[in-house]
């Protein structure tokens, strides 16, 4: 996290890609325990808290300036326990993975070109387009 007001969309972007990363690795591993007898499904939750954050507020720049981030993390959590879609108990959906994966893949793309976009306004701001 870098601490300087110039930065706070970079600091929020940062802490959403971190979430998107937190859950391609959750992701994985249902993809991986996929056949495992019992297991349950496992997601991130981030978007909501963010929201919660952010939200209902006058001011966007104002809100995020004076965010405290260490108090918005993402959590895994798992999903719908008692639900089994077969009869070992097991209820990951190979395919609803892979969506979940792709779009969650985009998410992640999405959150680095917007940092890099942030840091080339940055850039410009300080004149450094030379």
């Amino acid at each position: 996290m870098i601490l300087s007001g110039a930065y706070n969309y970079v600091n929020v972007l940062d802490k959403a890609a971190d979430a998107s990363w937190k859950r391609n690795d959750v992701l994985a591993n249902n993809i991986a325990n996929a056949d495992t007898p019992n297991y349950k499904r496992k997601d991130v939750q981030f978007e909501t808290y963010l929201i919660g954050a952010i939200g209902g507020t006058d001011s966007l720049d104002k809100t995020i300036a004076n965010m405290d981030l260490d108090d918005i993390n993402a959590t895994t959590y798992t999903e719908q326990a008692n639900l089994s879609y077969r009869y070992d108990g097991n209820n990951v959906d190979i395919a609803t993975e892979n969506v979940e994966l792709a779009k969650n893949q985009i998410r992640y793309n999405t959150l680095m070109s917007s940092i890099q976009h942030e840091f080339a306004d940055l850039k410009s701001a300080m004149g450094g387009n030379h």
